[in-house]
């Protein structure tokens, strides 16, 4: 592990900062990395407003997609609101049908089966339009690349209003509409939004137009914000505003399907890493385990008792993917080891019985051993299909890309993608892949790193203190939650392994003239207990801990040196 301080800003505008703020230095010079530099910015940063969000208008073609959806409306057609299987594609169809259905009767929604039809828009849910007389689909968090499916669709008489935030390629779909910030011929002012956020978006823009308000549309902002602490969108720009209202809904008034999925959690505020553990995984779990569906049944059902069942269900679909993604995982470390892969500069591995939908998860996972790109893959109807993720600061969708030659298609970002190929590509592929990141890859890349944004004294962590930096959330991509280190700090003698298989640490650390004790734990640092013999450094966040209803700060360890 690597510790890599950050720049420390010029001391002048630190202290001017520190100053008219009447904050700590320590907290002025993390707000300067940030790009906050003024009282205005900082005002803003600190009191999100709903009124900062852009004018949806600005989105190419938002003029023509409203216009071809009122059209719709005044002809009473049939309009199917069609999304993606994972989270921000179940959220995005659950936000728009919800919204539409206060206006007109005549909407259906579609999620395509994760094993039948694969990602993104599918002949199977074209056909299903037009057997049953739907005119327009509205594509949320896919369709960027369906030139074929949308051309098939428009042979059936059916529209496509596609609002995606997925890298577009050479060509755009001609659908009605393609509501997409990354367009290269789109100027809205903020490209990161998610596809529930692009959803949002063509509500906000719909709503406009009939008088209402954003207070109106608050309500939704629940999925909204659960879209984009699970897509790992940047939590900067409209997606912070997005994600710090959301997160208020959450906690005050939550549609019945969150509040379900919520209603045993011993703590009363969520934070965004609740949504991204809690929250997240659960609606996943419907789509990678049985059928999208069931996420969008459970979020847009009315009745709270109803949302309790289904959540109940949601929550068996989750056990069972948890055990599903450990034993693979398992398999998939030592098909690495078997096949003497430990020192490549990638992982590719492959088995026809993996469960297609956990081998994103699984792809995750591997990169806690093996630090580097990684590719599961599985059998797929006569296709193999993989997930790959990524390490910090290499674009492994760049590096697809020079392998597309083997791919039958892929699609995705920087650090998450998904492709399909056939079987007799697997070898030249994993052949070309491992040579393009090993050409491209920066070496550091593969050791992990931690980014330090500040050493602090821990006598510096007073109840203000603490106050500021939580205020400095919702904390994600671009955003991330403050490292601090502290050097030469010791353990009291009472420090341990914890944990049902002792892989976390637990220690009570003294550090100063005070000998104030400071409680530390440290998730799967168990190893790490023979670093505190003497003293020691820490890399660490400060975090919040509630038990028995009590609740104290304490230090949460990501390395110990």
């Amino acid at each position: 592990m690597r510790w890599t301080l950050k720049t420390a800003p010029n001391l002048s505008l630190v202290d001017e900062l520190s100053e008219v703020l009447s904050i700590d230095k320590v907290l002025s010079s993390i707000l300067i990395q940030r790009g906050i530099h003024t009282f205005d910015q900082a005002k803003k940063f600190f009191r999100p407003s709903l009124d900062d969000l852009h004018d949806p208008f600005l989105l190419k073609d938002m003029d023509i997609a409203v216009s071809r959806i009122e059209k719709a409306i005044a002809n009473n057609e049939n309009i199917l609101i069609y999304g993606d299987y994972d989270v921000d594609g179940t959220t995005a169809v659950s936000l728009v049908s919800s919204y539409l259905k206060t206006i007109t009767n005549h909407i259906a929604t579609y999620i395509p089966d994760r094993y039948d039809e694969g990602y993104g828009i599918s002949t199977q849910g074209i056909d299903f339009a037009a057997d049953h007389d739907f005119s327009l689909i509205i594509a949320l968090d896919c369709g960027i690349k369906a030139i074929d499916k949308v051309k098939y669709a428009s042979q059936k008489n059916i529209d496509f209003i596609i609002c995606d935030h997925h890298k577009p390629g050479d060509k755009l779909p001609k659908a009605v509409a393609v509501l997409n910030a990354k367009r290269e011929d789109c100027s809205y002012p903020f490209d990161e939004l998610c596809g529930c956020g692009v959803g949002f978006k063509l509500i906000q823009a719909l709503a406009s137009k009939r008088g209402q308000t954003l207070e109106d549309l608050t309500q939704y902002l629940d999925l909204v914000a659960t879209a984009i602490a699970a897509d790992i969108v940047p939590i900067t720009g409209e997606n912070r505003i997005l994600t710090y209202f959301g997160l208020q809904v959450i906690n005050s008034n939550p549609r019945n399907g969150i509040k379900a999925i919520i209603q045993g959690v011993k703590k009363n505020i969520l934070t965004i890493t609740d949504v991204v553990f809690i929250i997240a995984p659960r609606i996943n779990a419907a789509g990678r385990m049985k059928h999208g569906n069931y996420a969008v049944e459970l979020l847009t059902e009315m009745d709270y008792e109803t949302a309790i069942s289904f959540a109940a269900s949601i929550e068996k679909f989750n056990i069972e993917r948890k055990e599903i993604d450990k034993k693979i995982t398992y398999e998939a470390l030592q098909q690495i080891e078997a096949a003497d892969e430990k020192e490549k500069f990638s992982t590719v591995v492959y088995s026809e019985d993996w469960h297609k939908g956990v081998i994103g998860i699984v792809a995750s996972r591997l990169i806690e051993s093996y630090y580097r790109p990684t590719l599961v893959f599985t059998k797929s109807g006569e296709k193999l299909a993989a997930s790959a993720r990524s390490v910090k600061g290499f674009d492994v969708y760049e590096a697809l890309e020079q392998c597309s030659e083997h791919l039958e298609q892929f699609g995705g970002h920087k650090y998450a993608a998904g492709l399909t190929l056939s079987p007799d590509q697997y070898i030249p592929f994993k052949e070309k892949f491992e040579a393009v990141v090993k050409k491209t890859i920066d070496k550091e890349l593969l050791i992990p790193e931690i980014a330090i944004d500040s050493p602090l004294e821990l006598s510096d962590i007073t109840p203000k203190f603490f106050r500021i930096l939580k205020q400095m959330g919702p904390f994600g991509p671009k955003n991330m939650k403050p490292v601090f280190t502290t050097n030469a700090v010791r353990d009291n003698g009472y420090g341990k392994r914890v944990g049902a298989d002792k892989s976390h640490l637990k220690l009570n650390i003294i550090n100063g003239a005070d000998q104030k004790t400071y409680n530390a734990i440290g998730f799967g640092l168990g190893d790490k207990i023979t670093s505190t013999q003497n003293d020691f450094d820490i890399a660490y966040n400060l975090d919040e801990n509630e038990w028995n209803g009590n609740t104290s700060i304490q230090l949460l360890l990501k390395d110990i040196k």
